[in-house]
């Protein structure tokens, strides 16, 4: 049961594939694009745990957040994050150390994170896997992909601002103190990796150039293996389930708006890295789906996997209080994250 509810997206992935497959007796096919993404999303996961491991993005966190406004602070550090290793695990690095900050309002500080994690991540192709998938997927230009969304991070990054400005007062306090050792071989490593991973996001190296990295991981540290591997297999699992849904329905949905709609829905519902997978062969309409994915990551805890992730994070430490507090203001910060999502698509678009 525990297994069941902490994996419960690889559990739906897999059974709606085992029922395509039963209701179509066909088995689905996997193109090389995906099986391209598959390959660089490992590479990225890799690359990330690295660096927790390194200790590096603690440094650099803690080393930002020596000033008299932590909050905004420890915002824009978890903004900036997930922009360039996902907002997952800008939330794992990030939400624990503030729960250590001597700050008051530590739920709200939270949930402001949360939401600017899901801000910044929905900037970059590798802020999140529902954006890298769209991204390989429809052959983007990385230019185009930041000037679609910078509006959203753009109008989240203010706000947040404002937020951190006149939620939290100033006061000066002594920064939290590392969890982990620094060492500076292996940050200097996975930063070149992730720079090398850059390059082929931009598409000036091959994905096969991920091999690399995962073969030095192999080689060299083993311990950066330790991903999610269930993510991994999810993304596996609904690619085929796509395919056969869009055997199924072989129709396109032609209107944008529609598709925005359907998209922020669905992620609601489903959560959006899922969204993102199964409506993209149904459609061409590119921006719209992916705003709609990335504002379907507001609202709903379900809406994406980082809103999960900080919730749980909050609820299991032990420097927590007032949990039921803490979920109707999650709730309500994030619906109306949700809403003015929404409304901002629809005034620029």
């Amino acid at each position: 049961m525990d297994f069941l509810l902490r994996e419960w997206l690889l559990v739906a992935s897999a059974s709606g594939l085992l029922l395509s497959i039963l209701f179509l007796g066909r088995l689905p096919s996997y193109s090389p694009g995906e099986l391209e993404v598959l390959l660089v999303l490992w590479a990225l996961f890799i690359c990330g745990n690295g660096l927790q491991q390194s200790g590096v993005l603690e440094r650099m966190a803690l080393a930002a957040g020596k000033n008299r406004r932590l909050a905004l602070q420890w915002i824009g550090i978890t903004f900036f994050l997930s922009m360039f290793i996902t907002n997952d695990m800008a939330l794992i690095i990030t939400i624990p150390l503030t729960l250590s900050l001597p700050v008051r309002r530590k739920d709200l500080l939270v949930i402001l994170e949360i939401i600017a994690a899901n801000a910044g991540s929905a900037f970059t192709p590798m802020g999140n896997p529902q954006n890298f998938y769209l991204y390989w997927f429809y052959h983007l230009n990385f230019l185009s992909f930041l000037k679609t969304m910078f509006p959203l991070a753009a109008s989240f990054f203010l706000l947040l601002g404002l937020a951190g400005t006149f939620l939290f007062s100033p006061r000066k306090s002594s920064p939290a103190s590392s969890r982990t050792n620094f060492n500076p071989q292996k940050a200097f490593l996975y930063l070149c990796a992730l720079v090398w991973l850059f390059l082929i996001v931009i598409r000036i190296l091959p994905p096969l150039g991920s091999l690399l990295i995962v073969g030095g991981s192999l080689a060299l540290d083993r311990k950066a293996l330790r991903i999610d591997y269930a993510l991994l297999l999810t993304f596996f699992f609904f690619f085929g389930l796509s395919t056969n849904m869009g055997y199924l329905f072989r129709s396109h949905l032609h209107s944008g708006q529609h598709m925005f709609w359907l998209s922020v829905l669905a992620s609601q519902l489903m959560s959006n890295v899922p969204a993102a997978l199964l409506l993209a062969k149904f459609t061409s309409h590119w921006q719209p789906l992916l705003w709609g994915v990335n504002v379907g990551g507001f609202g709903s805890p379900v809406g994406s996997l980082a809103n999960l992730i900080g919730y749980k994070l909050y609820l299991n430490s032990s420097h927590t209080r007032d949990k039921g507090r803490f979920t109707f203001c999650f709730l309500i910060l994030n619906y109306l994250a949700l809403l003015l999502a929404i409304g901002l698509y629809f005034l620029i678009r």
